[in-house]
């Protein structure tokens, strides 16, 4: 009679211990989990930049930006020419501070559309902006020149649109060759009447059909059109760089205060992981106001 109740008690004791036991293996797999940084809520963060003059570098790269966006004309292809390239290239072997970008592609003059179209004369300059873009580290350059595709008046759309397509279409190996991507941009139409939305830039780039001409997203400009986030989202798969600025006199952010969190979600929900520049054209106090924005961008980001 005492065997077989030490038995059981044995038995009982048994299956207590290894329930505790499975209880708290249990407990310290979910507390694990809970800490896996692979489980834990990633906070929203991007690639920050600025357009401005490489001569701004080290400033910016103290305001904690990843890189600093150029312009075609003012770093690659100077007015005073090879020389003053030169001396560019230098700079940025000596800074050691990223040129993600390059914003302005064309003049204006140099025309993709209407009857003085000149195609001839803008391969020649972005096969050169490419070979130096490639030469000097570069990812990206934007092809916007709004002034350079505004339609005439009275010349017929569809031809324009063909013209930009064909025009496309030779520019997309010159880059691919460079390993430098083409990033088309929508313009709102104060600044021409072309290509003035993320739908308009991706009927272009399916005609082109190259993955080195791919979709610019310039906030500002959708702010100016209207145009919900949620093209972002439409057209993610096809967005490489980004811009932004403040919609009523494109300031930086945090001089008016305006909310982007709306098209900083759209970017997070695409798992966008490209650059994010402030491209403004005119500040009161650039270095105060660069540093604020990148302070106000970091900041709705962490909200998203």
């Amino acid at each position: 009679m005492n065997q077989l109740f030490q038995s059981k008690s044995r038995r009982t004791f048994l299956k207590q211990t290894a329930g505790l036991s499975a209880a708290f293996t249990l407990g310290a797999e979910t507390i694990v989990s809970a800490f896996n940084p692979e489980h834990a809520q990633q906070k929203f963060s991007l690639p920050l930049g600025v357009y401005a003059s490489y001569e701004k570098a080290g400033l910016l790269k103290n305001y904690g930006c990843s890189y600093i966006e150029e312009s075609v004309g003012g770093f690659l292809i100077p007015k005073d020419g090879d020389m003053q390239y030169a001396k560019n290239l230098n700079q940025l072997n000596t800074e050691h501070f990223p040129i993600r970008s390059y914003v302005i592609l064309l003049p204006g003059e140099l025309k993709t559309v209407g009857p003085d179209a000149n195609h001839e004369a803008i391969l020649q300059r972005t096969d050169l902006a490419l070979k130096r873009a490639k030469e000097c580290g570069s990812k990206y350059i934007v092809f916007g020149s709004g002034a350079s595709r505004v339609i005439p008046e009275g010349f017929d759309r569809d031809k324009a649109k063909a013209q930009h397509i064909e025009l496309s279409k030779k520019m997309a190996p010159l880059a691919e060759k460079n390993g430098v991507t083409i990033a088309l941009e929508p313009l709102n139409r104060g600044e021409t009447n072309f290509i003035n939305s993320l739908s308009e830039g991706v009927e272009i780039i399916d005609a082109v059909n190259s993955p080195s001409f791919q979709l610019l997203c310039d906030i500002y400009h959708m702010l100016k059109e209207d145009e919900p986030a949620d093209q972002i989202v439409k057209f993610g798969k096809h967005i490489v760089h980004c811009h932004i600025a403040e919609k009523q006199n494109r300031t930086p952010p945090g001089v008016a205060g305006d909310d982007f969190k709306a098209y900083l979600s759209a970017l997070k929900k695409i798992k966008y992981k490209g650059g994010l520049s402030i491209e403004c054209f005119v500040y009161q106090d650039f270095d105060s106001q660069a540093k604020k924005g990148i302070e106000v961008l970091k900041q709705q980001m962490s909200e998203v």
